[in-house]
């Protein structure tokens, strides 16, 4: 591979570091260079200024479906160029499998994120959090929690192991989130990051300032940082406390997101005894943790724990497993596993390991010494350490290993299995099999607050698993204690953590207009053509449809009661209804109601409102009795674009009795033309 220097995106330019600051960039199959890397030069504190003052301002200034639509668009720019990236990627010792799960999953984890924001935030530059909140007897005086995005910057500081992945599931929510953002990959795999960043930026969809890359060091760029900005950073514990007591970091209160060192567990269940499928897919779940990337993930299994007595089963189920797994070229098709990054990190593996059989542990299965492959590579067979006394052997604990080695320990009942977990002293994942909903219960109960994220995989759920060791876009990717304390991804959430949450205190109609969303209590526009005969982009919010009056009849209640079968004694015993301490008598049905309200609103004819697709937050407030009339308020709520061919609506339901007080309320989705 022809070696070439990497190069810096600053403030919209393709920039190289000076030459003083160049390193070069061995592969990890040969020890060959392939770049030069370096960001000397580069004025740190102009490109936070150029974020914060040009690309927060644009990114701001668009809604949270623009966004999404980008981050399409980002996603798909990288799936149609994955193969120039694929061959990138070999270079990092990784296989076309282990590239798939960076390359592919980093895109499809954009995709997600842009379908989260379509699907669940609002066509607006403000997010509510949560309803309203009542703070005066009066409607007129009401609190709202709303999010609004940072106006700093994000400084992503990422690890080597995944240099698309790790860029992109920060990337997704801090665009999402109308955030810019400075990208540090780690030096070691820095060409294949900053070839997808470049794909990123010739799609042409990001405005200018909205992401910056630095192929080098960070030089004084914590030093401009403020409070309005955001430090995310995955990689060692010493790296990140080196970094969260920076200064500037401490005197700015700068958000910190850590996510680092983590000896994840997994563990087999007490009724998973060999010969169960539970057996068998934890050893399965082990061997390819120990192996995919090399082993070189931070979720992967570094404790596997069974009971004592399935101890030797397992070892050597995995040993066999281990044994006959190909480590070699990852271009080879043939190849069960790769290459470490470098011979330094391998280096680092084979210390850890002496570390912890220096401590009682023992090797079971791999020469961690062993030489595979050419003299410049950095293989390495999968080593199975076995610690018989885990208690004992406090570095199976303390010490992580990152790359193709876990070390399997016996515990002795459920409770110390909770207890050697947990000793780990947080974890971004753990997992458990067994096919005992009482084990996994006790289990859980126990071991919760130190893990991130737990899976439980049984016979039944084990062939749809995406597996101990990956992150999800839609799933919190964090964990306590030892594993930074911080949280990335989970969806929505992952978005707020990139925005400010701010208390609003004022009138329904100040909020509906500061958030850009109908409010209950807010101003309503009574329209007169029937908003079902209207586009959705003809459509206001706050647009409002009143309609007539409908009586309800003892001879409804009793129809639709025996219609549907739901002769519940509150519909149809007077004596009993009385007797209750919530009704004065027969009341109506909920869902009789709900189906009148339909008929009152609901415009029959062919037309932009193409089907319902649900409703939400259904509550109700006051019985309604025989010869009630009821009435309903329909008002456009919030609008989103689902795709050029249809969208979503989002109405305000309000179903008032004669004396116009609230019956029942419900949030109504519609699907529409745009």
């Amino acid at each position: 591979m022809k070696t070439a220097q990497l190069l810096n995106y600053a403030r919209d330019q393709w920039t190289p570091g000076d030459a003083a600051s160049l390193v070069e960039l061995p592969s990890a199959i040969d020890g060959s260079p392939v770049a030069l890397t370096g960001s000397g030069g580069l004025d740190f504190g102009g490109m936070a200024r150029f974020a914060r003052e040009t690309g927060g301002p644009a990114l701001r200034a668009m809604t949270f479906h623009q966004r999404a639509r980008m981050l399409k668009a980002l996603g798909l720019a990288i799936l149609a160029r994955k193969e120039e990236l694929y061959e990138l990627n070999y270079a990092t010792g990784a296989t076309r499998k282990d590239g798939w799960i960076d390359i592919e999953g980093g895109a499809g984890t954009l995709l997600s994120f842009s379908s989260k924001g379509r699907r669940e935030l609002p066509d607006a530059q403000v997010l509510l959090d949560g309803p309203v909140e009542p703070l005066s007897k009066s409607p007129h005086f009401i609190g709202q929690h709303v999010y609004t995005p940072l106006q700093g910057v994000a400084v992503h500081i990422n690890a080597f192991n995944f240099p698309v992945w790790g860029m992109l599931e920060k990337l997704a929510p801090t665009i999402l989130a109308g955030v810019p953002a400075i990208v540090k990959p780690a030096s070691a795999t820095a060409w294949l990051c900053e070839a997808a960043f470049r794909v990123m930026i010739e799609a042409g969809v990001l405005p200018p300032g909205a992401v910056q890359l630095v192929v080098g060091g960070v030089g004084d760029l914590f030093d401009h940082l403020t409070g309005q900005d955001v430090v995310s950073f995955t990689g060692s514990a010493a790296t990140a406390l080196k970094l969260r007591t920076h200064p500037v970091i401490q005197r700015e209160s700068v958000k910190f997101i850590a996510e680092q060192d983590s000896l994840n567990a997994s563990l087999l269940g007490p009724d998973a005894a060999p010969g169960t499928l539970e057996f068998d897919l934890f050893v399965a779940e082990v061997v390819n943790e120990m192996t995919v990337k090399a082993g070189q993930k931070c979720t992967a299994i570094r404790r596997a724990m069974v009971p004592t007595p399935f101890l030797d089963a397992a070892e050597q189920a995995i040993a066999a497993r281990l044994a006959a797994l190909p480590v070699g070229d990852p271009r080879d098709k043939g190849t069960g596993m790769g290459a470490l990054v470098s011979q330094a990190q391998r280096d680092s593996v084979r210390e850890a390991i002496a570390a912890i059989t220096a401590a009682g542990a023992r090797v079971a299965a791999g020469d961690p010494e062993g030489r595979i492959g050419p003299d410049g590579g950095a293989f390495m067979a999968p080593v199975l350490l076995r610690a018989d006394d885990p208690w004992a052997c406090a570095a199976a604990h303390d010490v992580e290993p990152f790359g193709p080695v876990a070390t399997l320990m016996p515990y002795a009942d459920l409770a110390d299995a909770v207890s050697l977990a947990n000793r780990g002293m947080g974890s971004l994942a753990l997992s458990l099999f067994t096919n005992s909903g009482e084990a996994a219960r006790e289990f859980v109960a126990g071991a919760g607050a130190f893990h991130g994220r737990m899976l439980v995989i049984d016979r039944t759920n084990g062939k749809d698993s995406t597996g101990h060791g990956s992150p999800l876009p839609v799933l919190v990717h964090g964990g306590p204690g030892r594993a930074g304390g911080g949280e990335e991804m989970g969806g929505v959430r992952g978005v707020t953590h990139y925005m400010q949450r701010t208390a609003l205190q004022g009138s329904p109609a100040m909020i509906a207009a500061i958030t850009g969303q109908y409010i209950p209590g807010g101003p309503k526009h009574v329209i007169e053509a029937h908003p079902f005969r209207k586009r959705m982009s003809e459509l206001h919010i706050g647009d409002t449809l009143r309609t007539r009056s409908r009586t309800v009849t003892i001879e409804d209640i009793e129809h639709f009661a025996h219609f549907t079968g739901d002769t519940f004694y509150a519909h149809m015993d007077e004596e009993a209804a009385k007797a209750s301490p919530i009704f004065e008598g027969r009341v109506a049905h909920g869902y009789l109601i709900l189906s009148f309200a339909a008929g009152l609103f609901v415009d029959p004819d062919p037309g932009p409102v193409l089907a319902n697709t649900g409703l939400e937050n259904l509550r109700f407030l006051t019985p309604l009795y025989p010869g009630d009339s009821m009435r309903v308020e329909l008002t456009v709520r919030s609008k989103s674009l689902k795709s050029e061919e249809t969208g979503v609506v989002r109405w305000a339901v309000e179903i008032f009795n004669q004396k116009d007080e609230l019956v029942a309320t419900y949030d109504l989705l519609t699907e529409n033309v745009p």
